[in-house]
């Protein structure tokens, strides 16, 4: 057949599409487990420069000893195995990483070695042995390994456009691994199949089979509970019922990233989470307010209970995840309401683009204590916040921080770079305890407003919040954070 005259360049185009595929899913792999993107990009594209350079040296000189079809069919298949293999071992060892090493950096490095390293070594071998096996005369040497390598860069570039913005929110990681193990043993049976072994062909089933599990394994019995697993095109996203700690009532809790980002009550409306209570805070230093806007919010909870307490006003929500808002509808109760508008789309576009003025901000984009989108919180984006406020209105954020350690840069930053916008910040710990170097949410409020507060209230609950009140000096010692020197990432992880 004409299409086997193309076999190398068809090996080749495949692998290196697959190289890019592999790399783009360990980074969402490893995402939920050191949760911070620069350094997990880092350790990737580091080791993936690494692997490919021993694979390139390596593929040169095995070629140099007997090149043949058959063992460039093996370098393929095992690198099906070391994929394949990935799924068996991936989440126990950056279990075992994460419980056991507490720096991200060395952790998420180590984690890339292990796991991705070997596959993307055997890959990257592909490109020069198959350059041996084309090589016919030193005349046309340079030019047909000119073709094979800009072959293998032309599917690394097309797959890496189709990986992230189709493959994974369309098949989950888990899947999309056993896609890529069938593929490779596919394409090493097709170099070979004059000399096609049983290994092969069970190794073949095994993948198939794999996908088969995988395709059937969104939903499953988890811990006697329904458990929902979905990968989507900006999070994976674990849903499931467990009991609440502190009310041992029965929660349905919306896990994104491996944190938890929502819970709700399966027999009330009342908010779980402590601290989503402190943004009825509003009510105290401006009741009046009549549109609010809320970024970020998982399952909906406050925006639900916003609804129900102030029947006069309206919220807005920017969720830049549509998969979120969606599971939100079907498994935590949102409905649609005329007083309730949801934007999905990045919360700093959002700011730059909206001419929408409101009473009251509501930030809850901080939620995770690893990492935070660091464009939200520089200078630049806060007085886009400022000048979207009517006049003498707040910001309520949540930022997830110790508030009186030596480590707590980025809540000392983040305060100094409010207080060089608003006339008025304040924070309020949500935990009520003398050790103030636990790591715990934190309220943080900045008034438009110059006119003198007051911290007491006639509403019991509310004045229980205000008397959480920090009224130690904060220190100011942190540059103010910008879209120039925003090191964010840098901050969170020294407190670690």
């Amino acid at each position: 057949m004409k299409i086997y005259k193309y076999t190398l360049e068809i090996s080749v185009f495949v692998c290196g599409a697959i190289v890019m595929i592999f790399e783009i899913v360990w980074s969402r792999i490893l995402w939920p487990y050191f949760w911070t993107w620069i350094f997990v990009w880092t350790s990737l594209i580091g080791i993936i420069l690494w692997s490919l350079s021993i694979g390139y040296y390596t593929g040169w000189k095995i070629a140099d000893r007997n090149p043949n079809l058959e063992n460039l069919s093996l370098i393929i298949l095992l690198s099906s195995i070391l994929i394949w293999c990935t799924l068996l071992i991936k989440d126990t060892l950056l279990v075992a990483l994460q419980t056991n090493v507490t720096n991200i950096k060395i952790s998420s490095i180590v984690a890339s070695v292990i796991i991705f390293s070997p596959a993307s070594i055997l890959l990257g071998m592909v490109s020069p042995y198959a350059a041996k096996l084309k090589i016919n005369n030193l005349k046309n040497s340079w030019s047909t390994i000119g073709n094979l390598y800009s072959l293998s860069t032309a599917g690394s570039i097309i797959w890496t456009f189709l990986a992230g913005f189709y493959l994974i929110p369309q098949f989950g990681t888990n899947k999309l691994l056993v896609i890529l193990s069938i593929t490779l043993v596919s394409i090493s049976i097709f170099i070979s199949s004059k000399k096609l072994t049983k290994f092969k062909v069970w190794t073949l089933i095994l993948a198939i089979c794999g996908l088969l599990f995988f395709s059937y394994k969104n939903i499953f019995i988890h811990k006697g509970n329904e458990f929902i697993d979905i990968d989507t095109a900006y999070n994976r996203i674990w849903i499931y019922n467990s009991i609440d700690i502190k009310t041992k009532k029965m929660v349905k809790v919306m896990w994104i990233n491996n944190e938890n980002h929502s819970s709700m009550f399966l027999d009330s409306n009342e908010l779980v989470n402590e601290y989503t209570k402190y943004y009825h805070l509003a009510k105290h230093f401006n009741p009046d307010f009549k549109r609010t806007l809320m970024f970020g919010w998982a399952g909906y909870s406050y925006p639900k209970d916003f609804l129900l307490q102030y029947p006069e006003a309206k919220i807005d929500v920017i969720e830049i995840d549509p998969k979120i808002t969606e599971l939100a509808k079907k498994y935590f109760n949102v409905k649609d309401n005329p007083r309730l508008t949801i934007y999905h789309e990045d919360a700093r576009v959002y700011l730059n683009k909206t001419k929408e003025k409101y009473d009251v901000l509501f930030w809850d984009a901080f939620t995770s204590h690893y990492s935070v989108p660091y464009q939200l919180t520089t200078q630049e984006a806060i007085k886009k916040e400022y000048n979207l406020l009517n006049d003498n209105w707040i910001v309520i954020l949540n930022i997830i921080s110790s508030i009186e350690w030596k480590k707590w840069e980025f809540l000392r930053g983040e305060y100094a770079t409010y207080k060089s916008i608003f006339p008025q910040v304040y924070i309020f710990p949500v935990t009520e305890e003398n050790n103030w170097n636990k790591v715990q949410n934190i309220i943080l409020i900045a008034l438009k407003s110059t006119k003198k507060q007051t911290f007491n209230s006639t509403d019991e609950t509310v004045n229980s919040y205000l008397q959480h009140l920090w009224k130690k000096p904060i220190d100011t010692d942190i540059p103010i954070l910008t879209d120039d020197y925003a090191p964010v990432d840098y901050y969170i992880n020294k407190t670690m």
